[in-house]
């Protein structure tokens, strides 16, 4: 029989982790210190939530609230700020940060954590453009607070002081997938016909185009220096407004070092009765295949109506303070792992 690892809280674990725990804890005042002198404002949303998002292969937690006379209302932990810190852009706030935790069921690995910390982040009037700079900046602040001149991964090195490289989802799936992506743009069986991966015949348009993203593109990005992936096709950026002079992709951008994806980004949708039916799609897709949805969040899409142009980004913080610390599994940064 294996041994039984030992709980994270035994002294000899503990020790062992400690370092990267405390390098976490400088580069969390490191990251808040830099949002505060660039004029943003740090929030703290509510974890419970009316809906905890709606995009399909998203799961979270439900719960319920029971009120004073026994009444008894559903909730769910959040699996983003993003429902919340929209609201109060719609309120008045231009420059806002989050740094809290959030929660996905479903998910858990060396780089997956049912309960994790989500770096989000909006600059109202600014295209998403000032986001990759964004990225990169905190990519550098993460690596000189940690003391470390590059990122490392499953022996795969990132320097993350070098510029990001930008590649469109057009020229990534050319180049490593040998696909012509806006031939085959929403045409199911056009995609599986030049895929070189495995299909099968309920696969919708997107499975497969996910599947050739992880399996063909995304092992080849972040490799030498980070990869900025942006353009996508607009049916894969539920939230993102279209790029103005190709409405087929949006303004959405992921940012990946050393294979890893660590940020997700894009111009903000503000346009509610388009919102409502892309999350009406995404309930459908979820509950096709999960036999399962999630309500809409009716508040939500009423200050999405009066929100202004803005830009967000959310990054996953604790992959940032892995990627800088040289950790293999997301348990040792995390103080206190779930059991």
């Amino acid at each position: 029989m294996p041994d039984t690892p030992s709980p994270w809280w035994s002294p000899g674990r503990h020790a062992d982790r400690r370092p990267f725990l405390l390098a976490r804890n400088a580069v969390t005042r490191a990251v808040r210190g830099w949002f505060e002198a660039r004029g943003f404002v740090e929030v703290e949303p509510a974890a419970l939530a009316v809906s905890p998002g709606n995009e399909a292969h998203l799961s979270a937690f439900a719960t319920e609230a029971i009120g004073p006379g026994g009444e008894r209302e559903p909730l769910y932990l959040h699996t983003s700020p993003e429902f919340a810190c929209k609201k109060l852009l719609a309120a008045g706030e231009e420059r806002i940060f989050s740094l809290g935790h959030v929660w996905r069921n479903r998910e858990r690995g060396p780089l997956h954590h049912p309960e994790f910390t989500m770096l989000e982040w909006y600059r109202m009037g600014e295209p998403y453009e000032t986001l990759m700079a964004d990225c990169a900046a905190l990519m550098a602040l993460a690596a000189e607070t940690a003391g470390t001149r590059a990122f490392g991964f499953r022996g795969v090195e990132v320097d993350p002081f070098a510029q990001p490289e930008r590649v469109t989802l057009a020229e990534a799936f050319d180049r490593w997938a040998g696909i012509d992506l806006m031939a085959v743009l929403d045409d199911r069986d056009a995609l599986a016909a030049a895929a070189d991966v495995r299909t099968a015949a309920d696969d919708t348009w997107a499975d497969i185009f996910s599947r050739v993203l992880v399996e063909k593109v995304e092992p080849n990005l972040g490799r030498g220096r980070a990869t900025i992936l942006c353009e996508y096709p607009a049916s894969e950026a539920a939230l993102a407004r279209p790029k103005p002079s190709d409405p087929r992709v949006a303004e959405r951008f992921e940012l990946y070092a050393c294979g890893v994806e660590l940020a997700n980004c894009f111009a903000e949708l503000t346009d509610a009765a388009e919102q409502r039916r892309r999350f009406e799609i995404e309930m459908d897709e979820k509950q096709r295949v999960y036999g399962e949805r999630y309500p809409l969040d009716e508040d939500f899409l009423a200050a999405l109506a009066q929100m202004p142009p803005a830009s967000g980004g959310a990054l996953g913080f604790d992959r940032l303070v892995m990627l800088a610390t040289g950790a293999s599994h997301i348990e040792q940064v995390l103080w206190t792992p779930v059991p």
